[in-house]
């Protein structure tokens, strides 16, 4: 049996990514993307998920905060960007520049693959099983894995077909399911069995919040971690 940790849109939650790394453990970790913006610790983050030698690839906000591109973003995400932009250390950004836009990897008996969008469109498509389900299948086999793992909606879900597993871990540092929790996935390969449970960990929602009241980050980026949207 073997068992991995993958997380999702940590967006320079601290607090939000200590209480998932407590709950995963020792766990192998994964992250598919977004370990920065929004919130007021991005280099904080980055050396945190270096640290604990997790296996990560690139999310779109990680990549406007490399290129300064926030064309497609709303204005006070496109301010977010750039603050961070300004913020990260020359070790954070040559840690964002590195990162791969896909990966793939064996757990267990199983062949995975990561990607934060889809596999059309790494960076920017969102899929959930309300809209995607009917393509889910084929991507499974136009990629010869027997799992997907995304990331970008911040709205965690496991979808299961014949062709093998779809997931989404969910977001680390702003849910947008309706619980504030941090969400994460437990991926677990036994044989030809394959299970993914979504997990919940809490985490001081007042001392995000703050951090990023204080850094003068836009009000929402606080106010939406009590909501969880």
């Amino acid at each position: 049996m073997q068992e991995i940790a993958v997380i999702s849109d940590v967006h320079a939650n601290m607090e939000a990514l200590d209480a998932v790394l407590k709950e995963a453990g020792g766990l192998e970790l994964y992250c598919l993307g977004d370990l920065v913006d929004y919130g007021a610790e991005p280099n904080e983050v980055i050396s945190t998920v270096k640290a604990r030698g997790a296996k990560c690839i690139l999310g779109n906000h990680d990549a406007a905060a490399l290129t300064g591109d926030v064309s497609l973003f709303s204005v006070k995400a496109a301010m977010s960007s750039k603050w961070t932009s300004r913020m990260l250390t020359v070790d954070s950004f040559d840690y964002l520049r590195r990162l791969p836009q896909e990966m793939r990897v064996m757990i267990g008996s199983k062949e995975v693959y990561f990607v934060h969008g889809t596999p059309d469109d790494r960076l920017w498509e969102y899929a959930d099983p309300r809209t995607h389900s009917d393509l889910f299948g084929h991507y499974l086999g136009k990629l010869r894995v027997s799992m997907i793992g995304l990331g970008h909606t911040h709205i965690p879900y496991v979808w299961k077909g014949t062709e093998g597993v779809v997931f989404n871990p969910g977001s680390v540092g702003q849910p947008r399911d309706g619980d504030p929790r941090a969400s994460f996935a437990l991926l677990t390969v036994e044989g030809t069995d394959v299970r993914v449970e979504i997990r919940r960990a809490s985490y001081d929602l007042e001392e995000a919040a703050s951090k990023i009241r204080e850094a003068g980050l836009p009000s929402q980026n606080s106010d939406r971690l009590f909501a969880g949207t």
